[in-house]
Protein backbone atom coordinates (compact mmCIF):
# COMPACT_ATOMS: atom_id res chain seq x y z
CA UNK A 1 0.00 0.00 0.00
CA UNK A 2 1.36 3.43 -0.94
CA UNK A 3 2.02 5.95 1.79
CA UNK A 4 2.02 8.80 -0.70
CA UNK A 5 0.37 11.91 0.71
CA UNK A 6 -1.62 14.04 -1.70
CA UNK A 7 -0.48 17.66 -1.60
CA UNK A 8 -2.49 20.64 -2.77
CA UNK A 9 -1.91 24.39 -2.65
CA UNK A 10 -4.73 26.58 -1.35
CA UNK A 11 -4.94 30.31 -1.97
CA UNK A 12 -7.00 32.41 0.44
CA UNK A 13 -7.72 35.78 -1.16
CA UNK A 14 -9.54 38.77 0.26
CA UNK A 15 -9.79 42.53 -0.14
CA UNK A 16 -9.67 42.79 3.67
CA UNK A 17 -7.81 40.73 6.29
CA UNK A 18 -8.76 37.32 4.89
CA UNK A 19 -9.63 35.99 8.34
CA UNK A 20 -13.15 34.94 7.32
CA UNK A 21 -11.94 33.03 4.27
CA UNK A 22 -9.06 31.45 6.20
CA UNK A 23 -11.35 30.29 9.00
CA UNK A 24 -13.84 28.80 6.57
CA UNK A 25 -11.21 27.07 4.45
CA UNK A 26 -9.48 25.60 7.52
CA UNK A 27 -12.78 24.19 8.77
CA UNK A 28 -13.70 22.64 5.43
CA UNK A 29 -10.26 21.29 4.53
CA UNK A 30 -9.80 19.71 7.96
CA UNK A 31 -12.27 17.06 6.75
CA UNK A 32 -9.69 15.80 4.24
CA UNK A 33 -7.07 14.23 6.49
CA UNK A 34 -5.46 12.33 3.61
CA UNK A 35 -4.42 15.57 1.91
CA UNK A 36 -1.63 17.92 2.96
CA UNK A 37 -2.66 21.49 2.19
CA UNK A 38 -0.16 24.32 1.71
CA UNK A 39 -2.10 27.54 2.35
CA UNK A 40 -1.08 30.86 0.81
CA UNK A 41 -2.98 33.80 2.30
CA UNK A 42 -3.22 37.01 0.26
CA UNK A 43 -5.06 39.82 2.08
CA UNK A 44 -5.88 43.36 0.91
CA UNK A 45 -6.27 42.38 -2.73
CA UNK A 46 -7.99 45.60 -3.71
CA UNK A 47 -7.22 46.24 -7.37
CA UNK A 48 -7.36 44.47 -10.72
CA UNK A 49 -3.61 45.08 -11.12
CA UNK A 50 -2.85 43.21 -7.91
CA UNK A 51 -5.29 40.49 -8.89
CA UNK A 52 -3.49 39.96 -12.22
CA UNK A 53 -0.24 39.38 -10.34
CA UNK A 54 -1.98 36.80 -8.17
CA UNK A 55 -3.46 35.12 -11.25
CA UNK A 56 0.04 34.69 -12.66
CA UNK A 57 1.15 33.17 -9.35
CA UNK A 58 -1.81 30.77 -9.27
CA UNK A 59 -1.18 29.73 -12.87
CA UNK A 60 2.50 29.01 -12.16
CA UNK A 61 1.43 26.90 -9.21
CA UNK A 62 -1.01 24.96 -11.39
CA UNK A 63 1.76 24.16 -13.88
CA UNK A 64 4.28 23.18 -11.18
CA UNK A 65 1.82 20.90 -9.38
CA UNK A 66 0.12 19.63 -12.53
CA UNK A 67 -3.28 20.54 -11.14
CA UNK A 68 -5.38 23.61 -10.34
CA UNK A 69 -4.98 25.07 -6.83
CA UNK A 70 -8.01 25.69 -4.63
CA UNK A 71 -8.93 29.36 -4.15
CA UNK A 72 -11.17 30.54 -1.31
CA UNK A 73 -12.33 34.11 -1.86
CA UNK A 74 -14.13 36.78 0.12
CA UNK A 75 -13.53 39.39 -2.58
CA UNK A 76 -16.32 41.94 -2.76
CA UNK A 77 -15.25 43.92 -5.86
CA UNK A 78 -16.75 42.04 -8.87
CA UNK A 79 -13.90 43.06 -11.20
CA UNK A 80 -11.23 41.78 -8.83
CA UNK A 81 -13.16 38.58 -8.13
CA UNK A 82 -13.67 37.87 -11.86
CA UNK A 83 -9.96 38.43 -12.50
CA UNK A 84 -9.03 35.81 -9.92
CA UNK A 85 -11.74 33.47 -11.20
CA UNK A 86 -10.05 33.53 -14.62
CA UNK A 87 -6.98 31.77 -13.24
CA UNK A 88 -6.39 28.05 -13.62
CA UNK A 89 -7.97 27.19 -10.28
CA UNK A 90 -11.00 25.81 -8.48
CA UNK A 91 -12.66 29.01 -7.27
CA UNK A 92 -14.88 29.18 -4.18
CA UNK A 93 -16.67 32.52 -3.88
CA UNK A 94 -17.75 32.57 -0.23
CA UNK A 95 -19.54 35.92 -0.31
CA UNK A 96 -21.06 35.55 -3.77
CA UNK A 97 -22.43 32.12 -2.97
CA UNK A 98 -24.48 33.38 -0.05
CA UNK A 99 -25.05 37.10 -0.70
CA UNK A 100 -27.18 36.52 -3.80
CA UNK A 101 -29.49 34.10 -1.99
CA UNK A 102 -29.82 36.45 0.99
CA UNK A 103 -30.62 39.37 -1.33
CA UNK A 104 -33.38 37.29 -2.92
CA UNK A 105 -34.71 36.17 0.47
CA UNK A 106 -34.77 39.71 1.93
CA UNK A 107 -35.70 41.58 -1.22
CA UNK A 108 -32.85 44.07 -0.74
CA UNK A 109 -29.39 44.52 -2.19
CA UNK A 110 -26.24 44.20 -0.12
CA UNK A 111 -23.88 47.17 0.25
CA UNK A 112 -20.95 45.30 -1.39
CA UNK A 113 -18.66 47.19 0.97
CA UNK A 114 -15.15 45.94 1.64
CA UNK A 115 -14.30 44.97 5.21
CA UNK A 116 -17.79 45.31 6.70
CA UNK A 117 -17.13 42.38 9.04
CA UNK A 118 -13.93 44.01 10.31
CA UNK A 119 -15.08 47.51 11.17
CA UNK A 120 -12.40 47.97 13.81
CA UNK A 121 -11.31 51.10 15.57
CA UNK A 122 -14.26 52.89 17.03
CA UNK A 123 -16.95 50.19 17.02
CA UNK A 124 -18.56 49.15 20.30
CA UNK A 125 -17.74 45.49 19.59
CA UNK A 126 -14.08 46.27 18.96
CA UNK A 127 -13.74 48.24 22.20
CA UNK A 128 -15.42 45.44 24.16
CA UNK A 129 -12.96 42.96 22.73
CA UNK A 130 -9.94 45.08 23.67
CA UNK A 131 -11.33 45.51 27.19
CA UNK A 132 -11.81 41.74 27.47
CA UNK A 133 -8.24 41.05 26.29
CA UNK A 134 -6.80 43.48 28.84
CA UNK A 135 -8.88 41.88 31.60
CA UNK A 136 -7.81 38.39 30.62
CA UNK A 137 -4.12 39.29 30.50
CA UNK A 138 -4.35 40.88 33.95
CA UNK A 139 -6.11 37.84 35.41
CA UNK A 140 -3.94 35.14 33.91
CA UNK A 141 -2.79 32.26 36.12
CA UNK A 142 -4.31 33.76 39.27
CA UNK A 143 -1.79 36.60 39.29
CA UNK A 144 -4.44 39.24 40.07
CA UNK A 145 -7.53 38.27 42.05
CA UNK A 146 -9.16 41.66 42.44
CA UNK A 147 -11.99 42.34 40.04
CA UNK A 148 -13.00 38.70 39.56
CA UNK A 149 -16.61 39.79 39.98
CA UNK A 150 -16.30 41.27 36.46
CA UNK A 151 -15.25 37.94 34.96
CA UNK A 152 -17.64 36.18 32.60
CA UNK A 153 -15.90 32.87 33.24
CA UNK A 154 -13.05 31.62 35.42
CA UNK A 155 -11.16 28.62 34.10
CA UNK A 156 -9.54 26.34 36.67
CA UNK A 157 -7.22 23.36 36.32
CA UNK A 158 -3.69 22.16 36.91
CA UNK A 159 -0.74 24.07 35.51
CA UNK A 160 -0.25 23.73 31.71
CA UNK A 161 -3.63 22.18 30.90
CA UNK A 162 -4.62 24.91 28.41
CA UNK A 163 -6.21 27.59 30.57
CA UNK A 164 -4.26 30.56 29.21
CA UNK A 165 -4.70 29.96 25.45
CA UNK A 166 -8.39 29.20 25.95
CA UNK A 167 -8.85 32.38 27.99
CA UNK A 168 -7.16 34.52 25.35
CA UNK A 169 -9.15 32.93 22.53
CA UNK A 170 -12.42 33.65 24.34
CA UNK A 171 -11.37 37.27 24.85
CA UNK A 172 -10.10 37.86 21.33
CA UNK A 173 -12.90 36.10 19.48
CA UNK A 174 -15.94 36.77 21.64
CA UNK A 175 -15.05 39.66 23.97
CA UNK A 176 -15.43 37.31 26.94
CA UNK A 177 -13.69 38.42 30.14
CA UNK A 178 -12.00 35.15 30.99
CA UNK A 179 -9.85 34.78 34.09
CA UNK A 180 -7.96 31.60 34.88
CA UNK A 181 -6.74 30.19 38.17
CA UNK A 182 -4.39 27.24 38.77
CA UNK A 183 -5.27 24.37 41.07
CA UNK A 184 -2.20 23.45 43.14
CA UNK A 185 -1.31 20.60 45.53
CA UNK A 186 -2.30 22.75 48.53
CA UNK A 187 -5.86 22.88 47.18
CA UNK A 188 -5.93 19.11 46.91
CA UNK A 189 -4.55 18.66 50.43
CA UNK A 190 -7.27 21.00 51.70
CA UNK A 191 -9.82 19.09 49.60
CA UNK A 192 -11.56 22.27 48.57
CA UNK A 193 -11.53 25.23 46.22
CA UNK A 194 -9.29 28.20 46.96
CA UNK A 195 -11.14 30.69 49.16
CA UNK A 196 -10.66 33.35 46.49
CA UNK A 197 -12.90 31.43 44.09
CA UNK A 198 -15.73 30.49 46.43
CA UNK A 199 -17.85 33.62 45.76
CA UNK A 200 -17.71 32.90 42.02
CA UNK A 201 -18.65 29.22 41.85
CA UNK A 202 -21.25 29.77 39.12
CA UNK A 203 -18.55 31.23 36.86
CA UNK A 204 -16.13 28.31 37.22
CA UNK A 205 -15.30 25.89 34.44
CA UNK A 206 -12.64 23.22 34.76
CA UNK A 207 -10.06 22.05 32.23
CA UNK A 208 -8.21 18.77 32.55
CA UNK A 209 -5.72 16.83 30.41
CA UNK A 210 -4.33 13.31 30.08
CA UNK A 211 -1.36 12.92 32.46
CA UNK A 212 0.92 11.62 29.69
CA UNK A 213 0.26 14.68 27.56
CA UNK A 214 0.68 16.96 30.58
CA UNK A 215 4.08 15.42 31.28
CA UNK A 216 5.14 16.12 27.69
CA UNK A 217 4.07 19.76 27.91
CA UNK A 218 5.71 20.30 31.29
CA UNK A 219 8.94 18.64 30.16
CA UNK A 220 9.26 21.29 27.47
CA UNK A 221 9.25 23.92 30.21
CA UNK A 222 11.11 22.14 33.03
CA UNK A 223 12.85 19.00 31.74
CA UNK A 224 13.51 16.14 34.17
CA UNK A 225 11.88 17.90 37.13
CA UNK A 226 9.42 16.60 39.70
CA UNK A 227 6.95 19.12 38.26
CA UNK A 228 7.04 17.32 34.91
CA UNK A 229 7.29 13.73 36.16
CA UNK A 230 4.55 11.37 35.07
CA UNK A 231 3.83 10.47 38.69
CA UNK A 232 3.33 14.12 39.67
CA UNK A 233 1.14 14.71 36.62
CA UNK A 234 -1.03 11.68 37.35
CA UNK A 235 -1.49 12.72 40.98
CA UNK A 236 -2.40 16.30 40.11
CA UNK A 237 -4.81 15.41 37.30
CA UNK A 238 -6.59 12.79 39.40
CA UNK A 239 -6.87 15.17 42.36
CA UNK A 240 -8.11 18.06 40.20
CA UNK A 241 -10.78 15.95 38.52
CA UNK A 242 -11.89 14.56 41.87
CA UNK A 243 -12.16 18.07 43.28
CA UNK A 244 -14.16 19.32 40.30
CA UNK A 245 -16.57 16.39 40.54
CA UNK A 246 -16.95 16.91 44.29
CA UNK A 247 -17.66 20.63 43.81
CA UNK A 248 -20.02 19.90 40.89
CA UNK A 249 -18.02 22.10 38.50
CA UNK A 250 -18.44 21.41 34.76
CA UNK A 251 -15.18 20.39 33.13
CA UNK A 252 -13.66 18.72 30.07
CA UNK A 253 -10.37 17.25 28.94
CA UNK A 254 -8.39 19.41 26.52
CA UNK A 255 -6.14 16.57 25.34
CA UNK A 256 -7.68 15.92 21.94
CA UNK A 257 -9.68 19.13 21.48
CA UNK A 258 -8.85 22.31 19.62
CA UNK A 259 -9.03 25.74 21.23
CA UNK A 260 -12.16 26.41 19.17
CA UNK A 261 -13.87 23.26 20.47
CA UNK A 262 -12.91 23.97 24.07
CA UNK A 263 -14.13 27.57 23.86
CA UNK A 264 -17.44 26.58 22.30
CA UNK A 265 -18.05 24.04 25.07
CA UNK A 266 -17.14 26.57 27.78
CA UNK A 267 -19.52 29.17 26.38
CA UNK A 268 -22.34 26.67 26.03
CA UNK A 269 -21.94 25.36 29.58
CA UNK A 270 -21.64 28.78 31.20
CA UNK A 271 -24.41 30.25 29.04
CA UNK A 272 -22.39 33.07 27.51
CA UNK A 273 -23.61 35.07 24.55
CA UNK A 274 -21.32 35.20 21.52
CA UNK A 275 -20.80 38.93 21.45
CA UNK A 276 -17.99 39.62 19.07
CA UNK A 277 -16.25 38.05 16.13
CA UNK A 278 -13.84 39.20 13.45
Amino acid sequence: MSNHVLQRTVFVVSDSTGITAATFSNSVLSQFEQVQFDTVRIPYLDSVEKAEEVVARINRCAVEQNGPPLVFSTLVDPAVAETIRSADCVFFDLFGTFVQHIEEALGVKSSHSVGRSHMGGLSKQYNERIEAINFTLAHDDGQYVRGLEEADVILIGVSRCGKTPTSLYLAMQYAVKAANYPLIPEDFDRNGLPATLLPYRRKLFGLSIHPERLAEVRNERRPNSQYSSIRQCRDEVASAERLMRMENIPWLSTTTKSIEEISTKVMAEIGLERRSHY
